[in-house]
Formats: structure tokens, sequence, C-alpha cells
């Protein structure tokens, strides 16, 4: 097989391929194979039929797209690899010639990944965080406690305030007409956490035990129900039972209901700890995004529109995942958030051609200094998802391997090893500083 590569444009190019003619007589056989068990010749049972009566009836030209279809993929990827490009979207593929006896002659156009222009990336100016635990923060750590640990206390008077949960009927029209998904009996809301319609959850607020109103909302522009969509509804809401959250005391004895600690003193020695931690793990979070981010804008890189477009739908898989673990699904979010997929798209658009574009200049950097992820680390990344997955490191290896995942395992390690090389020649440097560095170069 011959194999070319013609660069057209900065990230295009054709790629010319001759096969042998042996290999278009295997795949015509294979074709054959495949065909034949469809084909309805008279005498003969399907699948049964001579090869030579089936072409005389049919014609071998009729075997040419299925023995195509067989052999192309194969071909291609053979392609791609002699001549070491990596293409990120699909190829338009223009075949010049195929049949009997001749050799395979095809053209692709591909799109393949960008080169990468590095500018600066080490000796990268972050901002010194404050690594300290204040007071306040300890409080609102207390306080959002006291909120998880709090007891839902039927109201009987009082009337329904914002963070209340109110049990509630409701039943909506438009002009007067019902409409799915309008009406429930006996439904648990806590107001203010916007999960309705906008207003009316505002509308509920004052309103006591036993009461009725109609509350008149207008559905967004943009609803996902098209026929609702900046429609003006009215719900017939009767109001059944008002919860309110009773906090509980802050002494010794919540310590010991929430902890191991027997005094509340105690505790809260521990908790500071605790957030300091977390203050760490999330200062070294914030340090990498911005290191990441500045060795991102410092390269020069053209992207390919198909490598955002596929992120995008990596994003929204994710968002869907997520959604699913807190009993959610992707419809619905939709739904309640009067949104279309395209709209959550295009949002999410920014991000994902960052993320591209970070991701590129990583991985060239680690080719820039020899950053690649040793057969130790493999292997202790392998032994630490046994553990979690309580599984053995065999059988990790054989479902990484069977997914296709093992490169993309050995791209992840490598990834963290190249952010940590940068995070390690990066510089901090006042709070002050940076950010005068940083109104200079907006200024710019």
């Amino acid at each position: 097989m011959k194999a070319t590569w013609e660069k057209i444009e900065k990230n295009l190019g054709v790629l010319e391929v001759e096969v042998e003619a042996e290999r278009v007589s295997v795949a015509l056989d294979k074709a054959f194979l495949k065909v034949a068990k469809k084909a309805n010749v008279p005498g003969f049972r399907k699948g049964k039929v001579p090869r030579p009566i089936f072409e005389a009836r049919y014609g071998v030209e009729s075997l040419y797209q299925d023995a195509i279809d067989i052999l192309l993929p194969e071909v291609y990827g053979e392609a791609i690899d002699q001549v070491e490009i990596f293409p990120v979207d699909r190829p338009e593929v223009d075949v010049e010639q195929f049949g009997k006896g001749e050799t395979f002659k095809f053209k692709a156009k591909v799109t393949v990944k960008p080169e990468v222009q590095l500018g600066d990336y080490k000796g990268i100016e972050v901002p010194a965080q404050n690594l300290e635990v204040s007071d306040e923060e300890l409080s609102q750590e207390l306080e959002r406690l006291q909120q998880r640990h709090a007891e839902l206390v039927v109201l009987d008077e009082e009337a329904a305030q914002n963070g209340d949960t109110v049990v509630i009927d409701f039943d909506g029209s438009v002009d007067g007409v019902p409409f799915e998904g309008g009406k429930a009996e006996r439904y648990s809301l806590e107001l203010g956490s916007n999960t309705f319609i906008p207003g009316f959850e505002e509308q509920v607020v004052g309103l006591a035990t036993g009461d009725f109103k109609d509350v008149t909302v207008t559905f967004p522009e943009a609803y996902q129900v098209a026929e609702l969509a900046n429609k003006e509804a009215v719900f017939a809401v009767k109001v059944h039972e008002i919860k309110r959250k009773q906090l509980p005391a802050l002494d010794d004895e919540f310590a010991k209901d929430v902890s191991e600690f027997d005094t509340l003193e105690e505790y809260k020695e521990d908790l500071k700890k605790q957030l300091l931690a977390r203050k760490e793990k999330e200062g070294l979070s914030v340090r990498e995004g911005i290191v990441v981010d500045k060795v991102g804008d410092n390269a020069e890189v053209e992207i390919p529109e198909a490598m955002v477009q596929s992120e995008v739908q990596n994003m929204v898989r994710d968002f869907d995942n997520r959604l699913h673990s807190q009993g959610m699904n992707l419809e619905m979010f939709l739904n309640f958030s009067g949104q279309t997929i395209e709209d959550l798209q295009e949002q999410m658009k920014g991000d994902a051609q960052k993320r591209v574009r970070n991701n590129l200049v990583l991985e060239a950097i680690a080719k820039a200094e020899g950053i690649v992820a040793t057969e130790e680390e493999i292997n202790k990344e392998v032994a630490d998802m046994a553990v979690a997955y309580k599984r053995s490191a065999e059988d990790i290896l054989n479902i990484l391997a069977a997914n296709g995942s093992l490169n993309s395992l050995n791209e992840d390690v490598t990834l963290r090893k190249t952010i940590q090389f940068l995070i390690e020649n990066s510089k901090e440097v006042p709070a002050e500083q940076a950010e005068a560095a940083k109104t200079e170069e907006s200024a710019e």
C-alpha cells in the first residue's frame, strides 16, 4: 500500500492512498460472502449460489460498495499511521478507482490535530493565597452543619417564608385549558429553591396552611415545550402544610451527635483542621487552573471546530451523568430550565474551546519536556482503581483493554505530571502584584 500526505491548509490536508489489487480481490470475496446470504437466485438456496452465476446475474459491480465498506476503514487506519497524522474528524473520501483486478485508489480530505506554537510556560506568576481559616469561615461551616442536621417542624399558624417547605396541590391551565404536567397533589416544594417557573414560588410566600390562591406566571420564551413558551398560565394552589427547619443548638450534645468528639471546642478544633486541608486542596486546584490558563493563552494554536464540537458532546454526556446521580436526567433538566439542547451546547462551547486548547498545549509541553507516564505510575493508577472498584488489578487492566481505554489512562497520567511540572516551575507572587500584572495585560 502506498500513502502520501499533503497539507493544504493549517489543519487540513489530502491523504492519497493506493491499495494493491490483491487486497481488492480479498475484499470482493468477503463482500460476496456477505451479499450471497441474501441473494435470491432461482434454483439455489440463499447462501449457496456459485460466485460465477451470481456475477453473471448481478454483475461484479454489485459487490463494489460492500467491498469498499469492508476495505476502506482498514486501509485508512493503516495509511494515517504510515504518514503519521492524527485525524480529529471524519474524512471526506473520494474514491478514484475500484474494480476487479485493479488497485484501489482514493483521496481523503482530513482535518488533523493542530500544531501548537508554545509561548512561555515556565516561571508563570500566580497570586499567593490566604491559607488561614478565619473565625467567620468556621462559623459559616458550623451553620452549614446545623442546616444539614436541622429538623423540619410543621407550623400551624405562621405564614410561609423563603426556605420553608410547603406541601401543596396545584392545577395549572393556559387559557382555561389544563396542560400535561401542570397538576400535582401534596407536592413538597422548598420556597426559594427556584425549581419552579419564575414567579411561582414568590407568590406562595406569605400563604398559610389551608390557604387557596391562583398563581399567575408566564412561561419563559425559550421554554422546552414549544406550545407553552411565552404563554401565561394560572395555577390553582392549595397549601396543605408548611414546614420550617429547626436548627439544633451549638453545644456539646451537637458535637457528640455529628462527630467523635465529646465537646464542641474539640470538634471546632478538628473542623478547623479539616477546613484548612480543604483550603489547601482548593488552593492547589486554583493555582493549577491559573497556570494552565496562562500557559494556554501564551501559546498559539488554531483549533478545528470538529474538536470543539466533540468536546461539547463529551461535556453534555458528563452533565447528563451527573444529573442521573442526582435522580434527574437531561430531559427533565431542560424542561425545568426552559432550555433546548442547542441552548445548553452553546453555553458549553466557550469552556469546550478552552479545554481543547489547554489540552493541546499541555500535550505539546509534555512532548517538549519529555514527560511520559512510567510503567510504575500506570501500575499504581490501576492498583488504585482496583481498590476503588473492589476488583483485581488484572480485572481492571482487562476492562480497560476491552474498552480501548489503556491509552487514555496513559494520557491522563501524563497530563497530571505535566501540570505538576508547571506548578513546580511557577512562581508565587503577592496577590496585589498579580492583580496589577493582570490589569496591565488587559490594557495592552
